[in-house]
């Protein structure tokens, strides 16, 4: 049995909460930070690519990426999809609703929490905030789309 496929586009720039494609980007490097807004990213898999100082920049981090990148545009032309358009199973876009509903949560209660706590908070309670963030944002972090069988 075959999921259900739901087709993925944009929302429409004149709506509120729409962005421009492709993930945000940082406007400025975070403490601590080694990358930048400009790095360039790998086409498939959106990891930051190894800086290098001659030959052509590179599109991809890995053949393996290269490849699924190929197979990702031959497929999306069978299917008459632009390069903004994906295809997502209803399962996978709910669970990542569900995982961005809870990150969105953890947000909220960190700031209440950083509010309550005023500017005399010690480093146990920001620990535990810092913490909660963490364990609401590694199910993102960490996720795989699953590819279809």
């Amino acid at each position: 049995c075959r999921p259900c496929w739901w087709v993925w586009r944009p929302a429409p720039a004149s709506w509120a909460w729409a962005s421009p494609p492709g993930p945000a980007q940082p406007t400025s490097p975070t403490r601590g930070s080694t990358t930048t807004a400009a790095a360039p990213r790998c086409k498939w898999c959106r990891r930051v690519l190894p800086p290098q100082t001659t030959g052509r920049p590179r599109q991809f981090c890995s053949q393996a990426c290269r490849q699924w990148h190929w197979v990702g545009k031959q497929r999306a032309s069978e299917l008459q999809l632009n390069e903004n358009e994906l295809i997502v199973t209803k399962a996978e876009l709910d669970a990542l609703h569900d995982e961005l509903y809870v990150l969105a949560r953890a947000v909220n209660d960190a700031e209440r929490d950083l509010d309550a706590a005023g500017a005399k908070a010690s480093a146990r309670e920001l620990r535990e905030i810092v913490d909660w963030l963490l364990d609401a944002a590694r199910p993102l972090r960490d996720r795989e789309l699953a590819t279809e069988p």
